[in-house]
C-alpha cells in the first residue's frame, strides 16, 4: 500500500444538540399553522352551492366539488402534519441530544485491532 498519500483529516463527528433548533421548530409550527388556514380556505372554494328555481316553484339544491381545491387542502393538511412532527424532532434535538463521554476500555473490550497490535508488539 502507498504510505506517502495524504488523506484529508476526518470530519468532526456532528452535534445534534443545538439550543437554536427550537427557534426552527417555532418557524415550522408557524408555517403549519399558515397552512392549515390556507388548507380551510382551499376546501371551503372547492364547495359551490347551486340552486336552480324552476317555474312551478320548486327549489333544486346541488352541491359541487371541485377536486383540485380538494387535492390542495388535503395537500395542504398532509404539510402540516409533516411539519409538525419535523418540529417535534427538532424540539427533542434541542432540549435531549447529549455527547456522550467515551468510556474507558475494560478488560473485555479489546477489538482485534487491539489484539493485532498486540501481536506485532511481542
Amino acid at each position: 500500500m502507498n504510505d506517502d498519500v495524504e488523506w484529508p483529516p476526518e470530519p468532526p463527528p456532528a452535534k445534534l444538540h443545538r439550543p437554536w433548533r427550537a427557534l426552527i421548530a417555532l418557524a415550522e409550527v408557524v408555517v403549519a399553522a399558515v397552512a392549515v388556514w390556507f388548507a380551510f380556505r382551499c376546501w371551503d372554494a372547492g364547495v359551490k352551492t347551486l340552486t336552480v328555481n324552476l317555474s312551478d316553484g320548486t327549489t333544486l339544491t346541488s352541491t359541487r366539488y371541485l377536486g383540485n381545491w380538494m387535492a390542495g387542502a388535503i395537500g395542504l393538511g398532509t404539510l402540516a402534519a409533516i411539519l409538525l412532527v419535523e418540529a417535534v424532532r427538532e424540539v427533542l434535538l434541542a432540549v435531549r441530544a447529549r455527547h456522550r463521554k467515551k468510556r474507558k476500555k475494560q478488560d473485555g473490550d479489546e477489538t482485534i485491532e487491539d489484539y493485532v497490535a498486540h501481536l506485532n508488539e511481542a
